[in-house]
């Protein structure tokens, strides 16, 4: 989710740019019906810029939580609170009178695709990526002391079925796997004071975990070099601000770094300089705090040996890690792997291309099962599901924007048949989430997160959210 501020300063530019004129155009008398299957980025941006462009038309937006937002409410770290602002357009994208949010149905269990392509003139597939990517390495699923920062992102942002997750935070060390800014909002949320953390919307038990946390020491180990680093300027600068926690570079990591700094990009350039200059504060420090924050480059998990990390070091050739023979240990009380997502076939009649992680697909246009190798009429998909997990929020949002569109011209195309009213969600005999149902969720959160000076706490349990949403 990095650099969704830049996306609060750009939002009505991107959108104009997506204009797409259809008043020309006659679509006929017959409501245009559109499920979106996925209630996160990707399936709101579609939704705002179908309600806009697509005329007489209807969105019914699936959700397999009884919430909506997806990665924003549950992937967005607790101190940036601004960066969750953009739930504000997509409230307004569902207080459309054409818009209807049925959360609490799950595709490939509750609902079928087979049903929805009866029932929806047109189905767009937006549900994102929810697991993780292993590190393929000796003992990693017998190892206790490692998890995915997804999972632990998930524990301390409240997604049902991560309450339990229980990281052990007894242990001095931890070094995250991987260098994006999901790492570094680990890191962060591990090292930050907890007066800060209390004013967030934190759970309350991964609160309490953090305040008996022994934690000191955080590696953040990336397989390439400081030049190669995925995390941001904005998340380095943070992570450097913070009080207490000295940042601990390896000055051998920045070897004939300073070189090359004048043929850098200007992004590249500001992010490396950043690094440098903390490097050069780090050796004029009159004293070291006891948390630690230490970035390691050019290495390689290689073994799980207790709470010992082997790591391979690494070579970089052509901006590519080759491994060599030599390699080193970290003390690992505690591992988290953060090396990206990967989507999961949740119906048998998608199209998923299992070793890529989604859904296959031409410009958002669903391939066909059969060797025609033809796009499917009528099915799309968006986001991560379609592209894998990459790009930022401002990525997601053009992407969701294209494949919108394409929508549209397809209908105009005649490419969509909608020649025959379609009867939408068949909601009988189901538990369902209604958009007025997650106003009274998010106001009994409001209201019990006042009670701890916060601005929200989150209700953690299905049962629960039904309960209050009335179901």
């Amino acid at each position: 989710m990095r650099i969704l501020q830049s996306l609060l300063k750009t939002r009505s530019a991107l959108s104009s740019s997506y204009s797409f004129s259809t008043s020309a155009t006659s679509y006929g008398s017959i409501e245009k019906k559109i499920c979106i299957v996925g209630a996160g980025p990707a399936g709101f941006y579609a939704a705002q810029y179908l309600l806009k462009h697509l005329p007489n038309c209807s969105i019914d937006v699936i959700e397999r939580l009884p919430v909506p937002f997806g990665l924003v409410r549950f992937g967005v770290a607790p101190d940036h609170p601004e960066v969750k602002n953009v739930i504000n357009t997509f409230t307004k994208t569902a207080e459309h009178p054409k818009f209807n949010f049925f959360g609490n149905l799950s595709l490939g269990s509750d609902v079928t695709l087979k049903e929805l392509r009866e029932r929806y003139h047109a189905v767009l597939l937006t549900y994102g990526a929810e697991r993780d990517r292993k590190l393929n390495i000796p003992n990693e699923t017998e190892s206790k002391n490692i998890l995915s920062a997804r999972e632990f992102v998930a524990w301390y942002n409240g997604l049902p079925g991560a309450e339990n997750l229980n990281p052990d935070l007894s242990g001095k060390n931890v070094a995250l796997i991987g260098q994006g800014n999901v790492a570094i909002d680990v890191a962060r949320i591990l090292l930050s004071p907890l007066d800060k953390l209390k004013e967030t919307d934190i759970t309350e038990y991964a609160l309490e975990a953090l305040t008996r946390s022994k934690v000191e020491k955080v590696y953040l180990v990336g397989r390439r070099g400081p030049l190669q680093a995925a995390f941001t300027i904005k998340e380095l600068r943070e992570m450097l601000k913070l009080p207490n926690v000295s940042t601990l570079w390896r000055e051998e990591d920045f070897k004939g770094v300073p070189e090359v700094i004048p043929s850098l990009q200007r992004p590249r350039k500001r992010i490396t300089e950043l690094m440098l200059t903390s490097l050069q504060a780090q050796k004029s420090a009159s004293n070291i705090s006891n948390k630690q924050f230490l970035p390691i480059f050019l290495r390689s998990p290689k073994n799980i040996l207790g709470n010992q990390l082997e790591l391979t070091v690494n070579e970089l050739k052509e901006n590519a890690a080759v491994p060599t023979a030599a390699s080193e240990t970290l003390p690992s009380d505690l591992i988290l792997r953060s090396i990206g997502y990967q989507s999961t076939c949740v119906d048998p009649e998608i199209n998923f291309d299992q070793k890529k992680g989604l859904i296959c697909n031409k410009a958002g246009r669903v391939i066909c099962k059969d060797p025609s190798n033809n796009p499917e009429p009528g099915l799309y998909v968006a986001g991560w599901l379609g592209t894998g997990p990459t790009g930022v929020i401002l990525t997601t949002m053009n992407g969701a924007f294209a494949v919108a569109r394409t929508i549209c011209e397809d209908f105009e195309a005649n490419k969509i048949a909608h020649d025959e009213q379609k009867p939408g969600l068949d909601t009988t005999g189901k538990r369902i989430v209604t958009w007025k149902g997650w106003q009274q969720i998010d106001k009994a959160e409001e209201a019990e997160g006042k009670k701890h000076g916060k601005p929200r706490e989150k209700i953690v349990h299905v049962d629960e959210m039904l309960k209050v949403a009335g179901v």
